[in-house]
């Protein structure tokens, strides 16, 4: 695995929270889990997942490592046809998931696939490995290209089912393109402040935060300009003339001129 994104992320995201990487075979990561050796870890699928959870995260490009001299090199890509009459090394410690690789078999099998390498760099048969796998066992006298109809190797990100804990979520979240905000880590939300609702501006019948009505603006009577009775004739208006009842009222007798 090439980790770099992610753990960059971890320590912009959690500084006093240090990240430890260590590195073990595929076919160690499973029991590395169970034994608590690490928190979370990448897995190559089939493996075996017995008591461990895991989220698929992507497939993988299967490569043939040669010699850059080798003809292979001289094209983007080759078929397993192509690959028909090479010697084609098979690691006892191969992640991909088939019994016989293309080519013809070398008398014995190497160990592991960094002594595969090294029998690609002095010259005897090829190798067919993840592209991640073929990066990291990088040298500069040897090249690798894509191989088309083989088996690919599925990544997923792995962890005991009995051991989800808050920096486990943190670590899930990462890797999966979470972004700062929306990640559902519960340390994230335990240590997030809560929001205080702002009452709202101005304006008749509103309620202060706490619920209390507060000042003249609450909509409670307060005088004349409320439509409370108040005197003889109709209810007056803030804007009204005083004389505004009498003019309301019921008409009297004209009076008579002398």
């Amino acid at each position: 695995m090439t980790p770099g994104k992610w753990v960059r992320i971890w320590n912009e995201r959690l500084p006093d929270v240090p990240l430890e990487l260590v590195q073990v075979s595929a076919a160690e990561a499973p029991d590395v889990l169970r034994d608590g050796g690490a928190d979370a870890g990448f897995l190559r699928l089939p493996a075996d997942r017995t008591d461990l959870s895991a989220i698929p995260l992507y497939t993988e490009t299967t490569v043939v490592v040669v010699p850059k001299d080798h003809l292979v090199a001289a094209f983007d890509e080759v078929s397993a046809e192509d690959l028909a009459d090479e010697l084609v090394l098979h690691p006892l410690d191969d992640t991909l998931d088939w019994e016989h690789p293309p080519g013809q078999p070398a008398i014995e099998r190497p160990a592991t696939t960094a002594d595969a390498i090294a029998l690609v760099g002095a010259g005897v048969g090829l190798l067919i490995v993840p592209q991640s796998l073929a990066r990291l066992h990088h040298r500069k006298d040897l090249t690798y290209r894509t191989v088309t109809d083989v088996p690919e190797s599925r990544v997923a990100l792995s962890w005991r089912e009995d051991a989800t804990t808050d920096l486990v979520d943190d670590f899930i979240g990462i890797v999966r393109g979470r972004t700062v905000n929306s990640t559902r880590g519960r340390r994230a939300a335990a240590s997030a402040e809560p929001q205080r609702k702002q009452p709202a501006k101005g304006g008749a019948g509103q309620k202060a935060a706490g619920g209390k009505p507060s000042g003249k603006s609450t909509g409670k009577p307060t005088g004349k300009s409320t439509g409370k009775p108040t005197g003889k004739g109709a209810a007056r208006r803030g804007s009204g003339s005083p004389k505004a009842g009498k003019q309301g009222g019921k008409r009297g007798k004209p009076r008579r001129r002398p």
